[in-house]
């Protein structure tokens, strides 16, 4: 998540099951950061284990799809409310009501005096006003498919700051603490995908058969890509001030959370990526934009979280970071300091930005184009301001910090590792095999989680792929189970009696000879 975090410490392969806090010791975001995520792991994996890869809860099982034929317009599918876990993930499609103004109502359900009724709101989201997908009618790649095709769920989670949503901000604090802690959230889009791309033939197909097909594609979304880091001592090391210690493979005169995320996704010759090393925390909310300025809403608290001259920049809002697509980064080419507006190298892309509802934002990169020089040369040339995906080799990124691409990946855009680099060790934290070569690792997120859940014919009903479980709970019974066993043994004994009673004529039952 793009936050300013000191490092992210969870491993669900450590199996720690509890954060133990000391006294007198000092408290650090990881050890909170790492309690949650240790008691969602847990929940999600209780949850997966006894719902399954998806289900809902009978009586309220969420996304029930429905078409709707647009006629005139563009086609479109009715998402049903209710809840539905996917990968233990809860997802909520309950579309919630608007509140009422307090002139708005007369106390009688007409609407006070001189106030227009007002229009009642949907009940339920539909494709194309739900609320994380963001789609756009005038993009044909947005559009329903022919039929048949597929209705699926795609699930993930992102962070959210005060950049993104302000309420997250405590204005008590003054202008000078920009936010506190930020926010982590599911993020659900129902998208369509068309039989060809499933490999199916047309028509009416068994339910199992569609479900098949789609996860072998859903097992194919999953990143190919791997990395590695290290600390190298830079060969310009000794022209260096002496900020940090003389044998130290780490430059740094600080300690930092690097964020490497690839940009552009696909093979390797068309991949980029882009870095921070402030783990892409460092935003700057837009108030305004006109043609490449760009007012600001702050252009930072101190030297070392602000913009200068030659930065680059991305240029994004709400909406475009829910589509998880790739924008051409631009480059701060003038600042106005008493205006707070910057100016860009370029206009930022039409329909990103003009909606002061979706809160739009420059996230700051640190890479730049030619200025670092590592063991293997100078860095290439950048391709729409990020760097080119270059696999198997050492590529530097600044202070003795380099990355490694094992070769024949897949990259896909938002895969992102972080690298903790520290000045006590003059190295970054990274594991390492027994001869202390660092090991290749798989991306740190993002991490989609994916469930079917209708087959789309045509006009009629569709094909229902979503599956649902009944609560666990049952009548508490009459009795526990020791006074039934008590009851039951007692039951025995005068049964036996009786028989044995039978067998001697002319005794009653219970004497004794």
């Amino acid at each position: 998540m793009h936050a300013d975090l000191s490092r992210f410490t969870f491993r669900p392969e450590r199996h720690y099951s509890a954060v133990i806090t000391q006294q007198g010791r000092v408290q650090l975001d990881a050890d909170f950061n790492e309690q949650a995520a240790i008691q969602l792991h847990q929940a999600r994996t209780i949850a997966t284990d006894l719902i399954g890869p998806h289900g809902g809860p009978a009586g309220d099982t969420g996304f029930r799809i429905t078409f709707e034929a647009g006629n005139r317009e563009l086609d479109d599918l009715t998402i049903g409310g209710g809840r539905y876990y996917v990968d233990g993930i809860l997802c909520d499609a309950t579309r919630p009501r608007p509140g009422v103004p307090a002139e708005a109502d007369g106390g009688d359900g007409e609407g006070a005096e001189g106030v227009e009724p007002r229009e009642e709101p949907p009940a339920t989201w539909t494709y194309w006003d739900q609320p994380d997908g963001h789609r756009d009618p005038e993009r044909p790649e947005d559009r329903l498919p022919a039929f048949p095709f597929l209705a699926y769920l795609k699930v993930w989670e992102r962070s959210v700051t005060a950049a993104e949503d302000p309420s997250l901000r405590e204005v008590a604090l003054g202008s000078a603490v920009a936010d506190t802690a930020a926010r982590s959230k599911v993020v659900w889009q129902v998208l369509p995908l068309s039989a060809a791309e499933l490999e199916l033939e047309d028509g009416q197909l068994p339910k199992d058969t569609v479900r098949e097909a789609f996860a072998k594609w859903a097992a194919a979304q999953t990143s190919k890509a791997r990395l590695a880091a290290r600390a190298e001592r830079p060969g310009n090391a000794d022209d260096d001030p002496c900020l940090v210690r003389p044998d130290a493979r780490y430059r740094g005169p600080e300690n930092q959370l690097y964020r490497v995320e690839i940009h552009e996704g696909g093979a390797a010759k068309d991949a980029t990526f882009k870095w921070s090393r402030e783990n892409g925390s460092v935003t700057f909310p837009v108030d305004e934009l006109d043609g490449t300025w760009v007012g600001l809403a702050s252009l930072g608290g101190d030297d070392k979280l602000d913009l200068d001259v030659g930065d680059l920049v991305e240029f994004t809002d709400t909406g475009r970071e829910s589509r998880g697509e790739a924008l051409p980064l631009l480059r701060v080419e003038e600042l106005d300091l008493p205006g707070r507006r910057v100016r860009l190298s370029g206009e930022p892309e039409p329909g990103v930005g003009r909606r002061p509802e979706l809160n739009p934002f420059l996230r700051r990169w640190d890479h730049r184009e030619g200025t670092a020089r590592g063991k293997q040369g100078a860095r290439p040339k950048l391709r729409n301001g990020a760097v080119p995906v270059e696999e198997g080799r050492w590529l530097p990124l600044e202070d003795g910090v380099e990355v490694y691409f094992a070769p024949d990946g897949g990259y896909r855009t938002g895969d992102h590792w972080l690298i903790p680099a520290r000045t006590a060790t003059g190295s970054v934290e990274w594991p390492t095999d027994p001869a202390r070569r660092p090991l290749l690792r798989g991306p740190a997120g993002i991490r989609a989680h994916y469930a079917p859940l209708a087959w789309v014919m045509g006009e009629s009903a569709p094909s229902d792929l979503r599956k649902s479980f009944g609560p666990l709970a049952a009548d508490v019974p009459a009795a526990d189970a020791e006074a039934l066993a008590l009851e039951a043994r007692v039951e025995a004994e005068e049964k036996a009696a009786a028989e044995a009673a039978e067998d001697q004529p002319g005794q009653e039952p219970g004497q004794q000879q």
